[in-house]
């Protein structure tokens, strides 16, 4: 058992979560702990154990009777301005480039107070499912709207969760072949520079570090082919991630072939995106030798879904990804297309669909936790530091209560209980240590406000809809 040393054992760690029904650390064995506890000091775990190992002294005790405990689940990837326009009803029987077009008029008008305000719900719906991390994708930057990334940054830290946002660019507008209108558009130098400058400014490489930085432009088909090689290049010089969508549908396809003279997998290699560096968004229509490819080389993908679903755009073949060999995490998607930013939802989604795919016994929920966790620690290369409940790891955890009438008979295995019956929420959600979730409740007392904050935003916001 990994569990602390004696000479840790004497002194009292910060918090300690005990008596769980099961403890599934997702660590590099896998291991599943009855009776179950962990402890967190300084905000990383200093031990774990099951019933059978002597548990530390501890400042605060959480009794955690009946419940399962994992690590906290990451999203990997999110458009959060995006629940201004949550359900927007013309918005909702289109498939992705006509969905786009629809909406991109109505995000132009997002400024600070609108992304600070839809990154902090985003961010509070995503806490009370569970979720420690998550990552945004936060591409629209129109003229004038000021710090976007700052603004979502300052969320974050103003509730406690760890933070991956990705200044994210677009660099082709309606007027060069594009999707976006002109005044959401910036050109290839200017989107360098600020991206160098957002590294500079927020990016956080320290173990355990609560904001780091990635970058990302939209999508092939929003942005130069020139841009999409430089950001590998700055990528690479600064040390940071990259992120774009992927071979989303057929339309994403058809555009590559179209306009690159290849298809989406090809495009990612000749412009220097083929790497372990990378995660992408979706990457369902990849065909067999192009994941093979992917796997290789180490790249990532978020497999989204409910948003999949919801714009008709497939199936991602996430079982044939994994065993390639990459890293699948699972995202939410914007709050347009998926509309629900619960990790639990899309977790479920994501082992039905695979069974779906790929026959009954091709997933479970272990799959599933193991991708909401472990498979999004990879794609953000923090494999080891979150996503797992190991002796160093950061101190991120969720629990989850498995009792009331929708657990009544699921006694015999605690995590396909957890997935399988339901709809759920995190009894607790900590992070770094700390509750941002307790009992189901949020600990902020800024709820109200921010809502009504939300709500006074998005009628402004969708006010532009023709």
């Amino acid at each position: 058992m990994i569990t602390a040393t004696p000479a840790a054992a004497a002194v009292a760690v910060d918090l300690l979560i005990r008596n769980a029904r099961l403890v599934a650390t997702v660590d590099t064995d896998r291991r599943e702990l009855s009776g179950g506890w962990v402890a967190i000091t300084d905000g990383l775990i200093s031990g774990v154990g099951s019933s059978l190992d002597e548990m530390p002294p501890a400042t605060e005790v959480v009794d955690a009777t009946d419940c399962l405990v994992t690590p906290g689940l990451i999203n990997t990837h999110h458009h959060m301005y995006q629940n201004l326009t949550r359900a927007f009803p013309p918005m909702t029987r289109a498939p992705l480039f006509g969905w786009l077009q629809s909406l991109y008029p109505l995000w132009s008008g997002i400024d600070e107070e609108a992304v600070f305000t839809s990154a902090w719900v985003a961010l509070a719906e995503l806490a009370l499912s569970g979720c420690t991390t998550s990552t945004d994708h936060l591409y629209v930057h129109p003229r004038g709207s000021g710090d976007l990334l700052g603004a979502e940054i300052s969320a974050s830290r103003d509730l406690g969760m760890r933070f991956h946002p990705t200044r994210g660019s677009m660099s082709l507008s309606e007027k060069d072949g594009g999707l976006p209108p002109d005044n959401v558009v910036q050109d290839d130098d200017e989107i360098l520079a600020l991206s160098e400058l957002a590294v500079l400014r927020h990016h956080d490489r320290s173990h355990g570090a609560m904001v780091r930085i990635a970058l990302a432009p939209c999508s092939p088909f929003s942005v130069t082919e020139s841009l999409m090689v430089r950001s590998a290049e700055l990528a690479e010089r600064l040390d940071v991630r990259l992120h774009t969508h992927f071979a989303e549908n057929s339309e994403d396809d058809d555009f590559s072939v179209a306009t690159f003279g290849c298809r989406p997998a090809e495009y990612l290699e000749r412009t220097g995106w083929c790497s372990d560096r990378t995660w992408v968004a979706h990457c369902v229509m990849p065909n067999h030798d192009e994941v093979h490819r992917l796997g290789a080389a180490g790249v990532g993908a978020a497999h989204c879904p409910s948003s999949n679903l919801i714009l008709a755009s497939g199936l991602a073949p996430v079982v044939d990804m994994r065993a390639a060999g990459m890293h699948v995490g699972i995202g939410v998607d914007g709050s347009s297309s998926a509309d629900s930013g619960s990790m639990w939802l899309e977790a479920r989604q994501a082992m039905l669909l695979a069974k779906l795919r790929n026959g009954a016994d091709a997933a479970d929920a272990r799959m599933s936790l193991e991708m909401a966790t472990l498979g999004g620690a990879g794609c953000l290369g923090r494999i080891g530091e979150i996503g797992t409940l190991a002796v160093g790891a950061t101190g991120d955890v969720a629990i989850w209560s498995l009792t009331g009438p929708m657990y009544a008979g699921a006694i015999a295995d605690p995590i396909e209980a957890w997935l399988r019956c339901g709809p759920t929420a995190a009894r607790d959600t900590i992070v770094h240590g700390r509750f941002v979730v307790r009992d189901r409740q949020l600990l902020s007392a800024d709820v109200d406000e921010r809502l009504a904050d939300h709500h006074r935003i998005s009628t402004r916001i969708q006010s532009g809809a023709d």
